[in-house]
């Protein structure tokens, strides 16, 4: 997997600088069917990533966020999420991200996480995971009530699920509110100690296996069964087994 994962560090370098060029310079918006919004930069980025990795590998399958699955039948496939946040990224906050993974038999087996306002790149060839090449360790926490816990998607959570939100905000030792990929890709770097996310793509949470899980962690959805591409986009990441375990019990109700 390292050359796939060279490869595509490569192109996903080349592909940043076109976010970097849209970003807080205004950028045309439209809104898709489900209301969430996309730019210029969204699909110029994916058509950028989707040709190169065309090119370099012709008999790859390719899913992306904004335009039609190619080659689905193929045992392997690109996942890409061109610009992850897009509403951080019209709004001017630099966390957003460019996520891609390469699935065998629809199982993630490397992922690049890349914050380019930030100049962070989290990769995994699903053995390690580094930031920047230097080696990643998720941290060594197992208790809950010693965690720190972002919760993402905190409004679709208290909106959907009131009960569930609650718990939420009783549990761990310090909590926070975001959204988006940073809070994993923290998980996985060592600063966070969870993360409990919800109504996600395969391509919003893909990527981020082969991360958290080659730094040590352990990612799911909220039942505790792999992550792949039929999973209904409840997630969670967390630094230890132990800690995953007390979170799916504190979710189901525990």
């Amino acid at each position: 997997m390292q050359d796939h994962l060279d490869a595509i560090l490569d192109i996903t370098a080349a592909a940043e600088t076109i976010p970097r060029r849209f970003f807080r310079q205004g950028v045309d918006i439209v809104h898709k069917a489900d209301e969430s919004p996309v730019t210029i930069a969204d699909r110029t980025t994916e058509d950028y990533i989707r040709k190169a990795i065309a090119q370099q590998f012709p008999d790859h399958g390719i899913i992306g966020e904004e335009f039609a699955e190619t080659a689905t039948e193929t045992d392997y496939q690109w996942i890409i999420d061109p610009i992850d946040g897009t509403r951080a990224f019209i709004s001017g906050m630099p966390l957003y991200g460019m996520l891609v993974a390469l699935l065998r038999a629809g199982a993630p087996v490397l992922g690049v996480v890349r914050m380019p306002a930030l100049g962070e790149v989290y990769a995994s060839n699903g053995a390690t995971a580094t930031l920047n090449g230097e080696i990643l360790a998720t941290a060594a926490t197992e208790s809950l009530s010693d965690a720190m816990v972002y919760i993402n998607e905190a409004d679709k959570i208290m909106r959907d699920l009131p009960d569930v939100f609650a718990r939420l905000n009783a549990a761990g030792r310090d909590r926070r509110y975001a959204y988006d990929c940073y809070p994993h890709a923290l998980v996985a770097a060592g600063h966070v100690d969870a993360c409990v996310d919800y109504d996600l793509k395969p391509y919003d949470f893909l990527p981020l296996v082969p991360v958290v899980t080659a730094a040590g962690g352990v990612i799911s959805d909220w039942d505790g069964q792999p992550l792949g591409l039929q999973s209904d986009g409840r997630v969670v990441s967390a630094a230890t087994p132990a800690l995953h375990q007390a979170l799916l019990d504190m979710l189901q109700g525990g």
